[in-house]
Parts: structure tokens; sequence; C-alpha cells
């Protein structure tokens, strides 16, 4: 028997471990996992009598579609290793299967629950009564798309449809999805419709990742989850604001039908009509009853009333009149008389007053009162004295007849 050192001796066994042991697939129970900074995976796999190490690298772990939970039991495939510095042997584990269900449907549960946690499931915002605008986030070249279009075409041709297309299948899928849920977010949309065809869990499995359910639930345009067949269950089921079974049910459940709201507006307007028949009717008895009211109560009636009295009044005034015209008709005459004679006196006395200014009018007159040889000197119109005139002044001589105009030359006082 030879000497071997521990090096030695562990070498062996991990080169024994390794060689018969290097596929090997193990179910058990986990527990004491870590999520390494660095991507590792370590956990503890166990039954009720044993346990076993295990480690997932990086490249793998990124791999599986589920967390790992204390608890979950699970079914392993991979390799026995031996970590040679210690002695230790491990499984290096190369995936992890859910026992007794699918990866696919763990992950779904995870997820649900840790965003409903989160209250991802619990706002709801309310669709717009009238829709103008849809924006349909899907695939230009699947059904999904032509159904819809063809749904709002019949429903109501009135609405507005913007496409973005977007991968709805596949590695990248999700995060083109929620690339243009963000950008469908700011056209100023009434409803953006999430929506694809039916397809397997793992074709749909792209509207059940994280990154699509915030932005859906980030989404200030409400938001309608459309996707698959009504079987089909996904997370933007429940993080959007309405879930329809199929992407036509959308259409169906945001769009009004044109015939039923011509239908409901036929309707109205002819409740309209007899409830403004109604309206006219009643109308119509309280005017009458208003008109007898005004007609007791109005002004008219009042001097109808009263126009006997008026009347009457009339009568005794006229006859007054008549009385007082008849009484001062008497004293017509005398006064007529007396005024006819102080006229004739008056128009005496001022004929008289008018003869004597005319006479008085007459001497003052120039032509008059001038004598043979003189004349009346005026300067600009107005009648002046020889002292008031100036050498070089031009003057008007006048003797009543005749009117002549001179220059002074020279001026003398003859006192």
């Amino acid at each position: 028997m030879s000497l071997l050192s521990v090096s030695e001796l562990n070498e062996q066994i991990k080169s024994l471990l390794e060689s018969t042991f290097m596929q090997v697939r193990v179910r058990g129970e986990v527990s004491r996992v870590t999520y390494h900074t660095s991507g590792h995976l370590y956990f503890t796999v166990k039954d009720k009598k044993s346990a076993l190490g295990c480690v997932m690298f990086r490249s793998n772990a990124a791999k599986m579609r589920f967390r790992l939970e204390e608890g979950m039991r699970v079914v392993l495939f991979g390799a026995v290793t031996v970590y040679v510095p210690r002695g230790n042997y491990q499984l290096m584990v190369q995936s992890v299967e859910p026992d007794g269900e699918g990866a696919l449907a763990v992950a779904f549960e995870q997820l649900k629950k840790r965003l409903a946690d989160e209250g991802l499931f619990e706002r709801k915002k309310p669709l717009p009564k009238r829709v103008r605008h849809v924006v349909l986030v899907t695939s230009k070249t699947g059904a999904a798309v032509q159904d819809m279009i063809r749904v709002a075409s019949r429903r109501w041709p009135l609405v507005r449809l913007t496409v973005v297309d977007t991968l709805v299948q596949g590695a990248e899928a999700g995060l083109e999805i929620a690339r243009h849920l963000a950008y469908a977010d700011r056209l100023g949309a009434d409803v953006i419709v999430l929506g694809r065809g039916g397809g397997s869990r793992e074709d749909l499995w792209a509207f059940n990742e994280e990154v699509v359910a915030r932005a859906v639930f980030a989404c200030q345009t409400p938001v309608v989850s459309a996707v698959g067949h009504e079987v089909d269950t996904l997370i933007t089921d429940f993080v959007a604001d309405l879930r329809a079974p199929t992407p036509s049910a959308a259409m169906e459940m945001i769009l009004p039908s044109a015939e039923e709201v011509l239908m409901g507006l036929d309707e109205r307007m002819d409740r309209l009509k007899g409830r403004m028949g109604q309206i006219v009717t009643q109308k119509e008895l309280a005017l009458k009853a208003l008109v007898r009211q005004l007609e007791a109560h109005s002004v008219s009636h009042r001097v109808e009333r009263g126009a006997d009295e008026v009347a009457r009044m009339k009568r005794g005034l006229d006859e007054l009149g008549k009385r007082y015209l008849a009484a001062k008709a008497s004293r017509l005459g005398p006064l007529r008389l007396q005024t006819h004679m102080a006229v004739n006196h008056l128009t005496e006395r001022k004929t008289a007053l008018l003869n004597a200014t005319l006479e008085r009018l007459k001497a003052l007159d120039p032509a008059t009162k001038a004598r043979p040889g003189f004349a009346q000197v005026s300067r600009q119109g107005r009648v002046v004295k020889l002292a008031d005139l100036r050498a070089g002044e031009r003057v008007t001589l006048s003797d009543g007849r005749y009117k002549a105009t001179a220059k002074i030359e020279t001026l003398e006082n003859l006192v």
C-alpha cells in the first residue's frame, strides 16, 4: 500500500467521483440559498437523511426562469466535483427544474406574488367614455392586428388607430415591448391595446416578463391587455387596467357600436320629443291660467271698470266749460268796445309821435341841411371835422346831391 499525501488523496477522489458521476439527476429540497454578487448561486439540496452542497455558476444561473427559494422541491442536473483544498465534494448544477411542475409555471407564480405584494395589480385607471384614438402595440404582420382593425372599422369607423410594430415573441421581445409601451404612452391616445394572438406558454412568455409588467404599470394612458385566448392568463392581464380575452374582444369592449349609438340616439330623440310635448302642454296650461289672472288684475280691466266714471266726469267738465264760456261771453262785448277805443287812441298817439320824429330826422338830413357852397367831409365813411384832418389824407366831400374825393394838401387855422 502506497503512502499518499492529503492532496494526492483528494485528487484521486476528485478524479474518481468526476469520472463516475459526470451526469446525474438529483431530487431534493432547497435550503440555505445564496445569490452571490458575482452572479454565482450557492445552495444546499437535502432529503430526510442527507444534504448535498451545490453550486451553479453565473452562466447557468442567468438562464433560470424562476428564482430558487427556501423549501422548494427541485430536480437538479449536473456533475459531482471535489474542492481539493478542503476535500469537500459538491454538485456542480447545470440546470434546475421544479419537482412536479414546470419552471415557467413557478416563475409565473413567483413574479405574480411579488408584483401583487408591491401593489401593481391594485391601481386601475378608468377607460374614457369617448375613445377617439387607440394605439395598438402589436406585430403589424400578425393576424391579431388585422382582427382589431376589422372590428374597429365595423364598430366605430370614426376611431383613429395607430399601430406600433413590436416583437411579440422571442428573447428580445420583452425589452422591445417595454420600450414601445413607453413610446405609445407619449402619443396622447385615449387607450393603449397590448395584443397578440394565441400560442404556447413559451410563445407568450414575453408578456410574463417583469420589465413588461412594470412598463404597463408606468403608463399614464389606460392599457388593455389582449394577449392570447380566453384560457390564457398572463402577468400583463393583472397589471393592465382592463383584460380582454382576445384582441378582437378588446376592440368590442373599448369601442361603442355605431348601430347601438344610433339606436340610442333615436330612443333619446323620441323621449326628448315626448318630454318636450309634455312640457309644452304644461306650459300652455300654466300660461292660460296666468292670462286669466292677468286679465282679472290688469290695468285695462280697471280702466274699463272706471270708463263710466271718466265719461261722467268728462260730461260734467264739458257742461262746466260751456257755462264758464257763456259767462265770459256776456262780458266780451263791452270789453271788445273798450279795447277798440283804446287801440284807436293809442294808434293816434303813435302816429303823431312818428310824424314828429320824421320831421326831426328830415331836419338833420345833410341833404336838407346843407347850404349852397357847403359840403360834408367824411373819412373812411365817418363824418369828421376839418380840425381832425392831416395833410396827405384822402377824404370824401358830399352836399347831398354830389360826392367827390379829395386829398388834403395843406391845413391852416383861420382863427
